[in-house]
């Protein structure tokens, strides 16, 4: 590699002007930078930066009973959960939200980010340090080559200082700062969709242990059926009436179906420890006490149009966001084509003794590089040319995120209509199951039909019964899911604006308010008493 450098080393003549007036510079360029103030000329490589404009359809495909035919008044609340109306399930949502490990580390990393935009931001202010140093030394008399006038004790005393500033004429550094800005607001989508997944994630077990205790319920009333049955036959096989056979039938019936609900009681616990990890608590602590039967409450979810979409969606936001970084990088990459400037100042006292005040034991430098690229055998051509294909791929990317938030959204809208007219269509067949189940038992005490008879009939009895709870479990928790596709409740506004990503001024240095930045965007973490979660038996909301 081939650099041009050029520098400039003044001599001692001029120290206390030249001193002074590289004082007052660099003084001035710290305190203008620390203002954030775009003072010197400078150049902007990045290309313009526009979002893909896409062309979406006017309406959706899909169709669910669950969505109004037109477009509500009112949106998605961010607390969409209690459009079910559930005390329980409100409850939960609270305690996953203010308790949940990964929903905190998501905000830990979006204050991270913060920080990063704060280091490469700081590389545009001049940079100061000093150093002291000290030492005292003595040699042996009888040193081999030791000049015989020459002192056996030797002290020296050094107090230096160095400054330096790049002064940033192609907008490398501003277009890093704002890549580290972008890549917090991608943070901050991220923190957005962590916690509507989680939302969504709790809201789909709930339903799913719903529905196993409906599903126990069920089962517990089919056994209590067949014990009766059991005592019909056993009655009427003493009265010679009922053979061994049907005995044995009824008895294969009740023990598969006690089986079956064992079966759905494991199940309903392995659900219940999910969501017991989702709310910060441990297993053994966390129990939701069962209910009867799975309810399905009245409610409408607001329609949205196509086009807002990805303005409600944080992983297209997460995915644009990444895009705007990936179009400031190119600004870096074309940067490297042109010289880079550099000023540096130092400069101290340096004595034998403790004598450090007088001019005479000063020592000082100043100076500039500009350093430029000659050849390089393609190496900066193949950085700019990657640059673009970066951008390129997450253009795709972005594209193919919104494809796929499409698909969600229309795959829940066809699934929550069809699986609404199959829970219907299932209701019915429960109806005729439990008159035929009503009817074959009269029948088989009247004698008129045998236990084959009545142990197929109670079997599809048990059968519609338990696949009715089934599509509606299914059907409560694709409803979770297509108000999750919908964004629920999120939209754009939600992301930090570029200047309260900055976590602290330049100029601020009390310590203690420096264990987290205000909240931005709505996102907070705990700093002092990060510790308050530690207690994994007791919820964090009563």
């Amino acid at each position: 590699m081939m650099i041009a450098r050029l520098r400039m080393r003044p001599g001692r003549s001029r120290i206390i002007p030249v001193c002074a007036r590289s004082a007052g510079l660099f003084l001035l360029a710290l305190i203008v930078s620390a203002c954030n103030s775009d003072w010197l000329p400078h150049v902007d490589l990045a290309p313009e930066y526009q979002p893909p404009q896409y062309v979406v359809p006017a309406s959706w495909r899909g169709a669910s009973p669950f969505v109004e035919a037109k477009p509500s008044d009112g949106e998605l609340r961010p607390d969409w959960w209690k459009l079910y109306d559930d005390p329980v399930l409100n409850k939960i949502e609270e305690q996953a939200l203010a308790a949940n490990p990964n929903l905190q580390a998501a905000a830990e990393r979006f204050v991270q980010a913060r920080d990063m935009m704060m280091k490469a931001r700081s590389r545009r202010i001049p940079q100061a340090g000093v150093g002291f140093g000290a030492s005292n030394n003595r040699q042996s008399p009888d040193t081999l080559f030791r000049a015989p006038d020459s002192p056996l004790r030797e002290s020296d005393v050094l107090i230096s200082g160095l400054a330096s500033w790049e002064p940033d004429f192609w907008s490398t550094i501003r277009n890093a700062t704002r890549v580290e800005t972008y890549r917090a607001e991608q943070r901050a989508a991220e923190y957005g969709l962590a916690r509507l997944s989680l939302q969504a994630e709790i809201a789909a077990n709930y339903f799913t242990l719903r529905g196993y205790d409906a599903q126990d319920a069920i089962y517990t009333q089919s056994i209590d059926l067949y014990k009766h049955s059991l005592d019909i036959v056993n009655t009427q096989f003493a009265g010679g009436i009922a053979s061994a056979l049907d005995v044995a039938r009824v008895e294969s019936l009740l023990f598969s179906t006690e089986t079956k609900k064992a079966q759905i009681e494991g199940k309903r616990q392995v659900i219940e420890h999910a969501i017991a990890i989702l709310v910060n608590m441990a297993p053994a602590n966390f129990t939701i006490e069962p209910v009867d039967e799975l309810r399905m409450p009245n409610y409408t979810i607001p329609k949205t149009i196509p086009s807002t979409l990805l303005e409600r969606r944080p992983d297209i936001a997460e995915m644009e966001r990444r895009m705007a970084q990936a179009n400031r990088e190119i600004g870096i990459a074309r940067a490297a084509f042109f010289p880079d400037v550099r000023f540096r100042v130092g400069g101290g006292f340096e004595d034998t003794g403790f004598n450090l005040v007088r001019l005479a034991e000063s020592f000082w430098s100043y100076g500039s590089t500009v350093s430029l690229p000659l050849f390089q055998g393609g190496y900066r051509r193949a950085q700019l040319q990657q640059s673009w294909s970066a951008y390129r791929e997450t253009e795709d990317r972005y594209r193919a995120t919104v494809l796929n938030a499409f698909r969600e959204v229309e795959n829940e809208l066809s699934l929550t209509n069809r699986l609404t007219l199959a829970a219907n269509r299932q209701d019915a067949t429960v109806g005729a199951t439990l008159k035929t189940q009503e009817l074959s038992m009269e029948l088989y005490q009247g004698g008129l039909i045998s236990s084959l008879d009545l142990i197929y009939a109670q079997v599809n009895t048990l059968t519609a019964r338990i696949e009715a709870v089934e599509i509606k479990a299914e059907l409560l928790r694709a409803t979770a899911t297509l108000i999750r596709a919908l964004g629920g409740g999120w939209n754009r506004k939600q992301l930090p604006a570029d200047e309260e990503i900055q976590p602290f001024d330049t100029l601020e240095y009390n310590f203690d308010k420096l264990k987290k930045p205000p909240p931005a965007g709505g996102i907070d973490v705990n700093a002092s008493d990060n510790w308050v979660n530690n207690d994994l038996t007791t919820p964090s909301v009563p």
